[in-house]
């Protein structure tokens, strides 16, 4: 490590005297006081587009191993490429995350909003930073200026493709690392633009191991590339910023998709250069779908359910998606599912172990199916709040109906709720309008088309014979005897069983009365529990309906 005249007269030329220095960045922010293995977490997004699905599996994945460590999830934003950033690029990240209930305490929480002891947690803040720990790399020898130009570096990449050498800035390739201190002084006060590089340690083909807490030992190949640290605004690459963001920070665990491990050797070694403690890498499995019989990954330009945002609008509670983003983490989540059916997500063991080394098959058939399930576990108050909450945002007539009667919609959910078999007719909020249309008058469309074996004739006597001694107070065992106390005077058999014993002597049974009822009140053949669905409906209207189906199969020849 070199600390001679010439690295100090390098490093004072390149940064202020009043530069802060490392060990003032040490005391700025020290270690975290935390309970023994204690994990601490980061999700450090780019505000350059929509937060990915594997960047919420991720996120989730972050949170897990805070929460159950008693440890700390915080974000930070890294947003150093200000070329690719999009306008509201940070207030979409964060509303992203808030809809899925995984924003922590701190870090950044709102585009011009941070919490925390550790900030600012935005990197275009932190130059100062950043150039603390630059300097020090240039003091030890461990770091240069580069005056190449862009042309210049397009030119040096156009050889090494002809010449059929690896591209980059290395070895003998690196023109300006070995610059006379004269020469380097010289054009620092002419003023030439230049980026500062990472004197690269590295050796051709040398190999080493390091432990991902997914996958295992690795063995890599040393990095040789004398990559940019600060670029020529000053601005830190990520690569730079993200070793010194999560020293600081005091970062125990980074988590992150496994196209990262490509960069692993670099940052292994930036690490090992700036004197910081390796954190632990946890490498993700790739989220992937079937296409065609075979699997690929999920595509930000091809697929819709790439972004997180696509859930919220296609109406999946927040509680789905995770629900099923954990059955892909851990395949033990759904047989403890089955044995906590009422347990909070959170109380899930997860566990690193269990976590899959190669790709996920992520299934939106299986989603719904999850999603199914999470639903069919909600109160009504609260499934009512999540319709109403979507509503609100993506349709506004559903918002309207729903919030004008906030009891009979919470009544309308309430049916075949709860016990050991709930209803399981919802997957999203969006099917919410046509699942319960009959509930509505503005959305109810009537259709009383019977099934086969029921005629028009039968249906309309039926029909009148049930508003004879229809009433909206009869409890449910009265409502049902009335139902068969009209059977055998129109020809049905009022069981099912003496019905199946001899159906040469019957039009149809009790269960085929109940269909004429429910098309004519519902125009639906399969709904939850009629009587239910009748007394939520209201008696006023239960008879309206049954009339006007009465009129329409009398009317039929």
């Amino acid at each position: 490590m070199c600390k001679c005249l010439r690295c100090a007269e390098l490093a004072s030329a390149l940064f202020p005297i009043d530069t802060p220095s490392p060990e003032e960045m040490e005391t700025r922010y020290p270690p975290r006081t935390l309970p023994e293995g204690a994990t601490v977490t980061r999700f450090s997004p780019s505000p350059t587009g929509f937060l990915h699905l594997g960047g919420l599996f991720g996120v989730l994945t972050d949170q897990l191993m805070a929460q159950r460590s008693g440890g700390v999830y915080y974000i930070r934003m890294e947003d150093t490429d200000k070329k690719r950033e999009v306008a509201n690029g940070v207030r979409g990240l964060v509303d992203d995350l808030a809809a899925y209930g995984l924003l922590p305490q701190e870090g950044v929480t709102g585009a011009e909003t941070e919490a925390g002891a550790y900030g600012p947690y935005t990197q275009s803040k932190r130059a100062e930073i950043y150039h603390a720990f630059a300097k020090r790399l240039v003091e030890e020898g461990k770091a240069y200026p580069c005056f190449c130009t862009a042309e210049e570096l397009d030119a040096q990449r156009e050889t090494q493709a002809a010449e059929g050498a690896n591209k980059g800035y290395y070895g003998a390739w690196a023109r300006c690392r070995d610059l006379p201190p004269a020469e380097q002084l010289r054009r620092l006060a002419a003023g030439e633009p230049h980026t500062l590089r990472l004197r690269s340690p590295g050796e051709e083909g040398r190999k080493f191991t390091v432990t991902d807490q997914i996958k295992g030992k690795l063995e890599l190949t040393e990095n040789t590339m004398d990559v940019v640290l600060l670029k020529a605004n000053g601005i830190p690459t990520y690569h730079f910023a993200h070793a010194v963001d999560d020293h600081l920070m005091r970062t125990t665990h980074v988590v992150r998709g496994d196209e990262w491990i490509a960069s692993l050797p670099l940052h292994v070694q930036l690490f090992a250069q700036l004197g910081f403690t390796l954190p632990k890498y946890c490498h993700t499995p790739t989220l992937m779908k079937e296409e065609d019989g075979s699997k690929r990954k999920i595509s930000k330009r091809k697929d819709p359910e790439a972004a997180v945002r696509w859930f919220v609008e296609q109406g999946y509670p927040g509680e789905s998606v995770l629900e099923y983003l954990l059955t892909l983490m851990n395949s033990n989540f759904e047989d403890w599912r089955r044995a906590n059916p009422a347990a909070a997500q959170g109380e899930f063991p997860f566990s690193l172990k269990k976590m899959s080394v190669s790709g996920a098959l992520f299934d939106l058939v299986k989603l719904e199916d999850v999603s199914k399930n999470v639903i069919s576990r909600m109160a009504a108050e609260d499934v009512f709040a999540g319709a109403l909450a979507w509503a609100k945002a993506y349709d506004p007539t559903l918002a309207e109906l729903l919030g004008g009667d906030r009891s009979a919609a919470i009544a309308m959910f309430s049916i075949d709720r709860g016990g050991k078999k709930p209803r399981k007719d919802l997957a999203r909020w969006n099917q919410v309008r046509d699942t319960y249309a009959y509930f509505y008058d503005a959305l109810y469309r009537p259709d009383f088309a019977l099934p086969e074996g029921i005629a028009p004739t039968d249906a309309a006597a039926l029909l009148e014979d049930y508003l004879a001694v229809y009433d909206a107070q009869d409890d449910k065992d009265a409502w049902f005897a009335k139902i068969k106390g009209i059977c055998a005077a129109q020809g049905f058999c009022p069981d099912v069983k003496a019905y199946k014993a001899d159906p040469a002597s019957w039009k149809g049974h009790v269960g085929d009365v109940s269909t004429v009822i429910r098309l004519a009140v519902t125009s639906r053949l399969n709904t939850p529990d009629l009587w239910a669905v009748m007394r939520v409906t209201g008696a006023e209207r239960v008879r309206g309906r049954i009339e006007a189906a009465r009129r329409a199969y009398a009317a039929q020849k």
